[in-house]
């Protein structure tokens, strides 16, 4: 962890001194997700959170993915990346950094990270991303903010994660992906800046993962009610 905040800090010293300076620096926190899930025979806390510095050119992110539960093996899942974003349009930035899985149990994983980032018509969210390794993969993100009222919003989401070769360590194998649709309604407490909310969060492991996560004694289809808080600073 102090190793990251030390890249992080590098990173802040190095656009303080580059030509870039000239911009306004500015800085952020966001959790987009900060929840606890609870389904059938399980339950954890999970979050999907980024941290940013940097100017309208260039900018600086560390993002954060996790499960953890209950039990000896806390982190089912834990995915660092850090991540530097250029724009390339007026709402699409092109994104490469790294990235780092550590969970308790299981192999960890390191990968090179090309993607884009912003927002499609119609104010879609949109992620893609292909991670480049001994294993690689590629991630699609969809989200979506629906005003009800000024301040109660209805969030669907959707992930696609896509292996591109077996990595029976992981449980994963080529072209079988992992799906996860979520619908969360959040209420604005504070502005942005503090929104509690509920929901429903589904997952489902397809194709050869599919057995691999069954073969393990694990469920390949899960549904969870969700509780949690979106963060902005």
């Amino acid at each position: 962890m102090f190793a990251r905040y030390a890249v992080l800090s590098a990173l802040s010293a190095f656009l303080l001194a580059s030509p870039v300076s000239a911009e306004q620096l500015y800085w952020g926190v966001q959790a987009e997700q900060l929840e606890w899930r609870s389904g059938e025979g399980s339950k954890a806390l999970a979050w999907d959170a980024d941290a940013f510095v940097g100017t309208d050119e260039l900018k600086a992110v560390w993002r954060s993915e996790a499960e953890y539960a209950t039990g000896p093996d806390n982190f089912e899942t834990l995915e660092n990346q850090l991540r530097l974003q250029v724009p390339v349009s007026t709402f699409f930035d092109a994104v490469a950094g790294v990235r780092h899985d550590s969970p308790d149990e299981g192999p960890r994983r390191t990968y090179g990270v090309l993607g884009l980032h912003g927002l499609a018509k119609q104010w879609f969210e949109l992620d893609a991303d292909l991670f480049l390794s001994e294993y690689p993969s590629a991630r699609f993100e969809v989200e979506y903010e629906g005003l009800i009222t000024n301040r109660i919003i209805f969030t669907p989401s959707i992930e696609l994660d896509l292996p591109l070769a077996d990595d029976e360590a992981t449980l994963r194998a080529a072209f079988s992906p992992k799906l996860e649709i979520g619908g969360r309604l959040s209420y604005d407490l504070i502005d942005r800046a503090i929104s509690p909310y509920v929901g429903i969060h589904w997952e489902r492991t397809f194709g050869e993962s599919g057995r691999l996560v069954k073969a393990e004694g694990e469920d390949n289809n899960a549904v969870s009610l969700v509780v949690g808080l979106k963060l902005m600073f």
